[in-house]
């Protein structure tokens, strides 16, 4: 298990239920956020932040990371991973490293939709309960 997943584990059993009232999480360890720029002023962190309510995220924003050299030493980074058993690990992706090294520009992003407004009014604790795809959520 890498640090990130170490991280997400114990964060899932001892915290996220805790955060009953509205509450932002800022300022991520870069293992976690793959895709994420690096922090401005603080090193080892990213530009990050999910929004908690009711014990569940509802919300996940973060500033792209436009940077190909950057970019390729996290997908080695999630490679390595990937070998060592962990299964959420991302794969290499040269068609995106390509469109970097073309230049995108500053972007940032929110996820925010209707599915995570369904998770909160249904009380569900898992976004793959609301899905409308029955693809996309998990066997039992």
């Amino acid at each position: 298990m890498g640090k990130a997943k170490l991280i997400d584990e114990i964060f899932g059993e001892k915290v996220e239920a805790q955060l009953i009232q509205p509450t932002f999480l800022i300022d991520y360890p870069m293992e976690m956020s793959p895709l994420t720029k690096k922090h401005r002023i603080k090193p080892g962190l990213v530009e990050r932040f999910e929004l908690f309510v009711n014990g569940k995220e509802v919300a996940n924003a973060y500033s792209e990371l436009n940077d190909p050299i950057d970019q390729r030493e996290r997908f080695e980074e999630q490679l390595a991973l990937a070998a060592r058993g962990d299964e959420e690990a991302m794969a290499m992706d040269e068609d995106f490293l390509r469109s970097l090294e073309y230049g995108m520009p500053p972007t940032a992003g929110i996820g925010f939709g209707i599915d995570r407004l369904a998770m909160l009014f249904t009380g569900q604790s898992s976004i793959q309960e609301v899905l409308f795809f029955p693809q996309m959520r998990p066997e039992v």
